[in-house]
C-alpha cells in the first residue's frame, strides 16, 4: 500500500472503514487478491479498536470485495467480487412478492432480445456446440423422465447465450435473472414435454445462420409462450 489509512473520528467506525477500504480498490490501490495488514494493524492505522475493523470486514466479505481465509496464511484479501450477489437480491425481490412474473418475463424479453442479436454476431463455433449439446442433453433427460434435472439444463441454455456475446456484463445480467427464473421453474415443476426442446433447436438454427431478425422472433415467441404456460401452472397448483 502507498500510504496508511487516515484516522477516523465520527460516528459510525465500521462503515468508515468500509468506505476507505472501498475507495482504494476504486483507485486501483488495492488490487484482487491483495492482503490487507493485519487487524491489530489495520485498527492502529485508522484510529479505531479492532472491533470496529473486524466489523467493517466482515461487512465487506458480504459484498464480495474482501476474502476472509483463516490458517496461519490466512487474512483479510481483495476479492474477486461475486456476481451471484445480483442473483441473490433479484431473488429475494421475487420471494418478498415485489417482482411479479409479468415483469421477470418483460425484462427477459428485453435482454434476451438484445443478447441474441449480439450472439448472431459473435457467437463462435464453440459457443455453438455447447448450446446444441445442451438441447441435447435436456432432451435426454426428457426422454429419462428426469424433468426437474432438465429445468437446470434449460436455465443454463440462457447463460450459454449469453457467454456467447462474449460481454461479462451481459453474462452477470443474465445470471442474475435467471437464478431468479431457475426458482420459480423448480416450485412451478419440470415440464413434461418437448415444446421448449423444439423452440431450442428452431431457435438454433436460426442462430447459427446469423439471421438475428428471425432468431430474435423465435426466441419471444418462445417466452410468450413459456409465460403463458407458466401463468396456467401457478393458477392450477393447490392454495395453502
Amino acid at each position: 500500500m502507498t500510504q496508511a489509512f487516515a484516522p477516523l473520528k465520527r460516528n459510525r467506525l465500521s462503515d468508515q472503514v468500509s468506505t476507505q477500504i472501498q475507495a482504494r480498490i476504486a483507485a486501483g490501490e488495492l488490487r484482487s487478491g491483495d492482503k490487507l495488514p493485519p487487524e491489530r494493524e489495520l485498527a492502529e492505522s485508522f484510529g479505531v479498536s479492532r472491533g470496529a475493523v473486524r466489523e467493517a470486514l466482515r461487512s465487506l466479505e458480504r459484498t464480495g470485495l474482501i476474502s476472509l481465509q483463516a490458517g496461519a496464511h490466512g487474512g483479510a484479501f481483495i476479492g474477486q467480487g461475486d456476481p451471484g450477489l445480483i442473483g441473490d437480491s433479484f431473488r429475494n425481490l421475487y420471494q418478498l412478492g415485489s417482482v411479479s412474473l409479468d415483469a421477470l418475463t418483460e425484462a427477459r424479453l428485453w435482454l434476451e432480445t438484445t443478447i441474441t442479436r449480439i450472439a448472431c454476431a459473435r457467437a463462435t463455433d464453440k459457443d455453438l456446440a455447447a448450446l446444441t449439446a445442451n438441447v441435447d442433453e435436456a432432451e435426454r433427460l426428457l426422454l429419462a423422465k428426469r424433468y426437474d434435472d432438465k429445468i437446470d439444463i434449460h436455465v443454463e441454455f440462457h447463460n450459454l447465450l449469453a457467454r456467447a456475446t462474449h460481454n461479462a456484463v451481459m453474462v452477470m445480467l443474465m445470471g442474475a435473472l435467471m437464478d431468479v427464473m431457475r426458482d420459480f421453474a423448480h416450485a412451478a415443476g419440470g415440464e413434461r414435454h418437448d415444446l421448449t426442446i423444439k423452440a431450442r433447436r428452431r431457435f438454433l438454427a436460426k442462430l447459427g445462420a446469423r439471421d438475428a431478425d428471425a432468431a430474435v422472433a423465435e426466441m419471444t415467441e418462445h417466452l410468450e409462450s413459456l409465460h403463458v404456460r407458466y401463468r396456467d401452472r401457478m393458477k392450477a397448483r393447490p392454495q395453502r
